[in-house]
């Protein structure tokens, strides 16, 4: 005992610097915990609150607009939305902003109402297709034709497909047509399509004319009675002129009351670019964005429809045939998380 009682001071010396960094790392842990807190607060928050807290006047002055336009357009590039876009959605936000007079209690909702006005403001609500190919078949009686454009490996083939299923679905009866007589295997891809969901096909041998399979296929449309044309044509790299230059014959030919452009949502500025080159060749009137389902960005929905003025027809949000949805406005402002 008399032993203990010796070494017993010593022992609490010992301990003390130990029991120190105990503490010393206890209150750094709270501090960690603490900051976490607060940055998922501000989060919750959403994104204008702490910009819209320095908004003390009821009339709103470029100076408080400036604070939220900086980080909306930071946010905006880095969702791949074009410059042009966000230049475009930052001048309706000052138009529908500045000056105006709102209560102190309601300069969020305003704020955050302004900026859904003005992203919404740069996309254009795409018509009714179902609708339009029945009511034109009723008023005509003749077949609603459709030609699809895009790149190689930008989900053409596969939309299509998509599209049929979803027609014949609505009840209205179609036909493919393997227009793509260029790319290998092109043929065989839309022929299993056209097996698996029961519809018919026209196909030529390889390197045949694209614009005869089109015309053979409005035909036998017409002459049994089918109320919508899918044609596939090539892949076409949008920076080949020549390869461009070719579809004005099909279009010519053919007529076709819908062009449409399919590309990829994850290839952001690149998507924009082919959509560009092909509006100004071939004039589309329509788009079709693949694989949205893993886009979580959403930049190029807004992108691609502001810079060729078409409306986005369809988002493809899976591998199976049900996965093409109708696109809607105001699913961007979701897809940007900008609620």
């Amino acid at each position: 005992e008399e032993e203990l009682e010796e070494e017993l001071p010593k022992l609490e010396e010992r301990i003390e610097p130990i029991k120190k960094q105990v503490e010393q790392v206890g209150k750094e842990s709270e501090e960690i915990i603490s900051e976490e807190e607060i940055k998922e607060s501000e989060e919750k928050k959403g994104f204008f609150s702490r910009f819209i807290s320095k908004i003390k006047s009821a009339k709103i002055q470029q100076e408080q607009i400036d604070e939220i336009l900086e980080p909306l357009e930071l946010i905006l590039l880095e969702n791949n939305v074009a410059l042009e876009v966000v230049d475009k959605i930052k001048e309706n936000l000052i138009n529908t902003l500045l000056g105006k007079e709102v209560k102190r209690s309601e300069i969020e909702k305003t704020i955050i109402n302004s900026l859904k006005n003005s992203i919404i403001g740069v996309l254009i609500e795409p018509p009714n297709l179902i609708k339009e190919i029945k009511e034109n078949y009723e008023k005509t009686d003749k077949p609603y034709i459709i030609i699809f454009f895009g790149i190689n490996g930008s989900g053409k083939t596969t939309s299509i497909a998509k599209l049929a299923y979803k027609l014949k679905k609505e009840g209205i009866s179609c036909i493919l047509a393997a227009a793509d007589t260029f790319r290998a295997a092109s043929i065989e891809q839309l022929e299993k399509h056209a097996s698996n969901l029961q519809v018919p096909i026209i196909k030529h041998d390889y390197g045949s004319d694209p614009t005869a399979v089109a015309f053979d296929a409005v035909k036998y449309a017409e002459k049994h009675h089918i109320k919508a044309v899918l044609i596939d044509t090539a892949g076409r790299m949008y920076t080949k002129e020549n390869l461009l230059k070719q579809m004005e014959k099909i279009i010519r030919v053919i007529k076709p009351d819908l062009k449409i452009f399919v590309a990829e949502s994850i290839a952001g500025n690149d998507s924009i670019e082919q959509a560009k080159t092909f509006n100004e060749t071939v004039g589309i009137d329509g788009i079709i964005l693949s694989k949205a389902d893993v886009d979580e960005r959403g930049g190029t929905i807004l992108s691609v429809s502001y810079v060729t003025n078409k409306p986005i027809y369809f988002l493809g949000t899976g591998q199976r045939m049900e996965d093409l949805v109708e696109f809607k406005k105001k699913d961007i402002i979701e897809k940007l998380r900008l609620k």
